[in-house]
């Protein structure tokens, strides 16, 4: 019997919710489905809930610092689910996976410096690198006939014609859902060690496997690759608490690692809060039932989608994610432009979805979309892209 019931609806105005208070500003009108932004509509696994409650029913809030058992939680969980052997010395807390990327571009690069990217990829890595005045050297995804590839030929030619300074890797792919072989990363790290490219893999979305898969951490993928990585991650996307801005930072080689690790801490850019640390500790330590659960779900949610649109919209296709709860969202069958792609899904289905070109050019004609949301609402917003399909695409 299931313990947790994600078929209920939580009512999320009124919570500062973004990806509700952020409609207007985005989509320009507030009355639309939101399944844009990369969190979930469902309850909290209760054993974070109820560990925050302890701790805040604490009379005073002052400085406080996490204790062993906070990374053992994390190096434990590391171990347990990847695979992945990592010592205390080498792990620190960072306030957010997205600032601790732009903390090591801004540690290990300068103005100026070349940064590789995989397009279509999450969008700020872009905009991290463009905004602190580096610049973006783009090694495009191939597209296959079930996905995507990376193409390793034209890495190395980046490496070797461009000099890079860093490369920027998504791992699981966003928005794709591809986990990568270890067979490609350990080329990646290869070709990284062989042209001195420092490698930041994000692996936010790495607890998040589908269909039975094994994530595979960038820097447990050979000497190389762990000579060269610095690895970000995060309880947030895996355990719906990215409001607690609890992640952190792992890597291998003491000559990238003791530096940058000083460099935080004498910034306090390290600086834990108790929020952050005893919500991942209580997630980590005793999360791991909700998390089979809600992984249950979300496939299901995806066979969901997969077979509406297979039945009722097959001009509209889908790459089935090997990970996370986004799927990215093939709408170039329809005939339509990109406007008028965009047009038909806000104005005319009421969807709020991530337009695909802000992944790079190679989304013109994609969405991505956000299924971690209870069935029956997934459901009405796949009939009202359906309907809205029906009154709109051309004869």
């Amino acid at each position: 019997m299931k313990k947790y019931n994600f078929d209920e609806v939580i009512d999320r105005h009124g919570s500062g919710c973004t990806k509700i208070e952020d409609l207007r500003v985005l989509f320009g009108k507030e009355n639309l489905t939101p399944l844009w932004i990369a969190d979930m509509d469902f309850r909290v696994c209760p054993e974070i809930t109820a560990a925050l409650h302890e701790r805040i029913s604490h009379p005073i809030y002052g400085y406080s610092r996490p204790g062993d058992s906070y990374w053992t939680s994390i190096t434990g969980w590391l171990s347990r689910r990847h695979g992945f052997k990592v010592s205390r010395e080498e792990l620190t807390y960072v306030p957010g996976v997205v600032k601790g990327i732009a903390f090591a571009l801004n540690f290990f690069t300068c103005k100026g410096d070349k940064v590789v990217i995989q397009p279509p990829v999450y969008h700020p890595f872009r905009i991290l690198v463009e905004g602190n005045e580096r610049v973006v050297v783009p090694n495009p995804l191939i597209p296959t006939d079930d996905g995507y590839r990376m193409d390793l030929e034209g890495l190395e030619t980046i490496f070797a014609t461009e000099h890079p300074r860093m490369m920027i890797l998504c791992n699981p792919h966003n928005p794709i859902g591809i986990q990568w072989s270890r067979e490609t990363l350990a080329e990646v790290g290869r070709l990284a060690r062989k042209y001195n490219v420092i490698v930041i893999s994000d692996e936010i979305h790495g607890d998040l496997m589908l269909g039975g898969r094994s994530h595979y951490p960038f820097a447990d993928c050979g000497a190389d690759a762990a000579a060269v990585a610095v690895t970000f991650g995060a309880p947030s996307k895996t355990f719906n608490i990215p409001g607690l801005v609890s992640s952190w930072c792992v890597i291998k080689n003491p000559e990238l690692r003791k530096p940058f690790f000083n460099w935080l801490e004498v910034n306090e850019f390290n600086a834990t809060t108790f929020v952050s640390t005893i919500g991942a500790e209580a997630a980590y330590n005793n999360g791991e039932q909700w998390l089979a659960e809600v992984t249950e779900y979300l496939e299901e949610n995806i066979d969901t989608v997969e077979r509406f649109l297979a039945s009722r919209i097959p001009d509209v296709r889908m790459v089935r994610p090997e990970a996370s709860f986004l799927i990215w969202m093939d709408f170039r069958g329809l005939g339509l432009n990109h406007d008028e792609l965009v047009d038909l899904v806000v104005n005319h289905a009421g969807l709020a979805l991530n337009d695909g070109k802000m992944f790079g050019p190679q989304g013109h004609g994609f969405m991505r979309v956000n299924i971690a949301t209870p069935r029956a609402a997934l459901l009405e917003a796949l009939g009202r892209l359906e309907s809205a399909l029906a009154k709109c695409r051309p004869s």
